[in-house]
């Protein structure tokens, strides 16, 4: 990966906090991932997916074992998803329809196991289940401040991604959004940052993704953006992440100018 072994060699010349230089040094445009970046993720999914699992259990008779979970992306003996599992990164038409592929192959007729699915699929609150990672608008106000123009490229679908953050505070501090219901290619194609920074007017060369997940970081990778982020406080350990990144933070926080 050109220039990203040359970063994470160094990372003193990009890394902020206590004095150091600004990580984004070069950058115009922040794309973020959402679930995991912005907000905790098993907060929103794993409840979420857990009741979703109980509800198809009661409605078909049928006891599901605890690999349904783990198809599905969710370990439920840890109690968090797993990173390079569909939970993480799947759209939630594909979602919808994965899940009534395994009732089927656990054994529910067809028919009425897509009528459980219909009845039990409530997707979760977007507004109620997001709890923001860290203070967003100081953080959001502060790259702006610094010349940064934000977007937010995510799997779920727009209605919900734009609820959740108007009710983070941010929606107005953020310029541009690409979501899984948009008609583009998801993640880890690039498509999604390709159609953001062509939207804003910056080259990839100038932007940076920051994510939780191998599959947001390798679509930076695949759109050729300058700055690839990865952040421990969603799916993704740093074992995950680092394979990708130019620099593997905490959290979104430690991007604020200092």
């Amino acid at each position: 990966m050109t220039g990203a072994d040359d970063r994470r060699a160094g990372p003193g010349a990009r890394d902020a906090p206590g004095g150091r230089l600004d990580p984004l040094e070069g950058i115009d445009l922040v794309i973020f991932d959402k679930d995991g970046t912005l907000i905790d993720f098993d907060a929103m999914w794993g409840p979420w997916v857990v009741e979703l699992v109980g509800r198809l259990e009661s409605l078909t008779g049928r006891r599901l074992a605890a690999g349904f979970l783990e198809d599905l992306g969710y370990d439920s003996t840890a109690g968090r998803t797993i990173a390079g599992g569909p939970l993480a990164a799947t759209p939630m038409a594909r979602l919808y329809e994965l899940t009534a592929e395994l009732l089927i192959d656990a054994g529910v007729e067809e028919g009425p196991a897509r009528a459980a699915l219909a009845r039990a699929w409530e997707p979760p609150d977007p507004v109620a289940l997001a709890r923001p990672v860290t203070e967003l608008r100081p953080l959001f106000v502060a790259l702006r401040a610094a010349g940064r123009r934000l977007a937010v490229a995510t799997t779920d679908d727009r209605r919900p991604t734009e609820r959740a953050l108007a009710a983070l505070g941010v929606a107005d501090l953020v310029d541009a959004l690409a979501c899984a219901d948009d008609g583009l290619p998801v993640k880890p194609s690039p498509e999604m940052v390709w159609t953001v920074c062509q939207a804003l007017g910056v080259e990839p060369a100038r932007a940076a993704i920051v994510g939780d997940s191998p599959a947001d970081l390798a679509m930076g990778r695949a759109a050729g953006v300058g700055l690839v982020v990865g952040v421990l406080s969603g799916v993704g350990s740093r074992a995950d992440l680092e394979p990708y990144a130019d620099l593997v933070l905490a959290s979104v926080a430690e991007l604020a100018p200092g």
